[in-house]
């Protein structure tokens, strides 16, 4: 696979210009470093000759002295300029590379669950992070590396032609081979390090699945399968890692060979001229330590290059990363009109036909499991609809089609006025998820604040309308417990709350986001029943003056419902108001209500 350098080119561009001055102080620095380190040969070149030839000279003594502080001088001030340049060259390096992984991580939160679905969280932490952090090096090393050890071999050359015309261009011969194998080389390790990035993401996934199942799997016996596994995705890595560190060794032992032919090649040339007494002994050795110097930078240069391969790995699977599409595209104009009005929202499905890309099936092409079929159904403002069905029947499925997570298939969902419902394709997404809302059995917290959980981190919020929201939904003795009150600090996950609790802050998150449409997935089916009459209080407030579609197993929690819908095998199969169905001897809900929802819908 070859890596076009526009491509290393164009990113090291986007992520360096902003920090243009940070740049130019390193590219100053650069110039400067390789100038003390042309000049110090120039030196001890001097020295030499004054060493060897005026040798019985009164003055000898005092120039020798002078040429040789002069030398430890530059030297130090050198290292002095080379710490410095590091140093800027890190800086700049995290600071592209944060840019970048800033870059991916917000274009991957606007990618859809189909895109999510068929990558693992560890996987996207191994390419957000991991590919990224292969990438510091090519921003803060490749630069001082690469670029100054090229205006290093220049400036060598051009001093060595100053010298003597012959010995330049042997040396100049000698360079420019080097530097055109090393050139035709430079891809050859590129597949085999992205098979290795591959791997370890792979692994990266792997562990992040397991570790979070970690009781599932000692509960269950899965332990030595689950070892298996991982002793096979670790062999892999391995077998992926040689191949790739085997081809890098072709670069190194063609550096050895350049090496010699340039070493054999400066003694050739310096003798012949010395012979013909064309050069003094001093300008001998500064032809044998320039030869040297170019060996550095080819040495240097040669390093970038298995560096540059390993980057070419991460650019190819980083660019590919930034190529992914969302299929859920916003519209490019949005009017006015279109905007969804304050209050509870109509609801229409029209013609709905959906199905899951099956995202394992990556060689062979998608297949799609058709879960919804021809749903058609309407709701008018402020209907709360029960929605029932067996597991699998295409539920969940139709609330996620109502976010925008996924888009129908076929057919389209409208909302807003039912005089004249939009789109909901034609709203801004950000407008449309304020619009609506969900509750689910599982409550994700975060690692932040009480307030910053129940604003999703909106600091516009007042703390005095949260407040009023917690009391107002009886969590007031739960909040007086809390040892910094709005500013105390949660756990990840369930936040260390109970079970009942963390249902009861994600209602407060939908009071203060004050949705039209509010969907409720089960929220009650794992509590216990006197947490459950504290949340079926609080689910009578937040249906309230809002349309609603309530998801559930048992009978309880539909009977605040103002309609029915049976789903099965993705279709329609009963739907009418509540009391219709209820006295209705031949409706399926009147059996469901006869046989127990819980028993049947399970």
């Amino acid at each position: 696979m070859s890596i076009p350098l526009k491509q290393y080119s164009s990113l090291l561009v986007n992520y360096l210009k902003p920090q243009w001055p940070k740049a130019a102080l390193l590219a100053i620095l650069l110039l400067s470093n390789i100038g003390l380190q042309l000049a110090n040969p120039q030196i001890m070149r001097h020295f030499i000759d004054v060493a060897t030839l005026s040798a019985g000279s009164p003055e000898a003594p005092d120039t020798l002295l002078r040429a040789a502080l002069l030398f430890l001088g530059v030297a130090l001030i050198q290292q002095a300029i080379s710490i410095l340049a590091t140093y800027v060259s890190e800086n700049v390096g995290w600071t592209a590379t944060n840019a970048l992984r800033a870059d991916l991580t917000q274009h991957c939160l606007q990618l859809d669950l189909s895109f999510h679905n068929a990558h693992t969280p560890g996987e996207m932490i191994e390419r957000i992070d991991g590919d990224v952090t292969a990438l510091s090096d090519f921003f803060s090393q490749f630069v001082i590396q690469i670029l100054g050890n090229a205006l290093l071999l220049i400036g060598v050359l051009a001093l060595l032609f100053r010298e003597d015309w012959r010995a330049s261009l042997a040396l100049t011969l000698f360079a420019l081979v080097g530097l055109f194998i090393l050139g035709r080389l430079r891809n050859i390790a590129v597949p085999h390090w992205t098979a290795e990035r591959q791997a370890s993401a792979d692994l990266f996934g792997f562990l992040e699945e397991r570790l979070s199942g970690t009781e599932d799997i000692r509960s269950n016996g899965a332990k030595a399968y689950v070892m298996r596994s991982f002793y096979q995705l670790m062999r892999t890595l391995m077998q992926k890692s040689f191949k790739a560190d085997l081809m890098v060794n072709v670069l190194l032992n063609i550096t050895f060979v350049l090496f010699a032919v340039g070493t054999a090649t400066a003694f050739a040339v310096s003798a012949i001229l010395f012979q013909a007494q064309a050069i003094s002994i001093g300008t001998v050795y500064l032809i044998f330590h320039y030869t040297r110097m170019l060996e550095q930078p080819i040495n240097r240069i040669t390093r970038q290059m298995q560096e540059l391969q390993r980057a070419g790995a991460s650019i190819s699977r980083t660019q590919e990363l930034f190529q992914a599409e969302s299929k859920i595209q916003a519209p490019s104009h949005v009017s006015s009109s279109a905007m969804l009005p304050y209050g509870p929202l109509a609801v229409a499905f029209q013609d709905v036909t959906f199905g899951y890309d099956d995202a394992h099936q990556k060689t062979k092409g998608p297949t799609r499991e058709i879960v919804l079929l021809d749903v058609s159904f309407r709701l008018k403002p402020g209907t709360v609809l029960g929605l029932l069905g067996r597991t699998g029947s295409g539920k969940t499925t139709l609330t996620r089609l109502l976010f925008r997570l996924y888009d129908p298939d076929s057919g389209s969902v409208y909302l807003g006025d039912p005089s004249a419902p939009t789109d909901i394709r034609q709203l801004p997404l950000t407008h449309l998820r304020q619009r609506v809302s969900m509750v689910t059995q599982n409550v994700q917290l975060f690692h932040a604040t009480v307030r910053d959980n129940l604003t999703f981190f909106d600091r516009s919020v007042p703390d005095a309308q949260i407040l009023d929201v917690i009391h107002n939904l009886e969590l007031g003795e739960w909040f007086q417990s809390l040892p910094d009150g709005l500013d105390t600090v949660l756990e990840s996950g369930s936040g260390g709350l109970s079970a009942g609790e963390a249902q009861l802050l994600a209602f407060t998150r939908i009071f203060l986001q004050d949705p039209g449409l509010v969907i409720l997935d089960e929220a009650s089916s794992r509590l216990d029943p006197a947490t459950e009459q504290l949340t079926e209080r609080a689910v009578d407030r937040l249906v309230r003056n809002r349309s609603a579609i309530i998801i559930a197993h048992r009978l309880e929690t539909i009977q605040r419902a103002d309609e029915i819908m049976i789903l099965e095998n993705g279709r329609i199969s009963e739907h009418d108001t509540r009391p219709a169905l209820t006295n209705d001897p031949a409706s399926r809900f009147y059996g469901l209500l006869q046989t127990g929802l819980e028993e049947v819908l399970v």
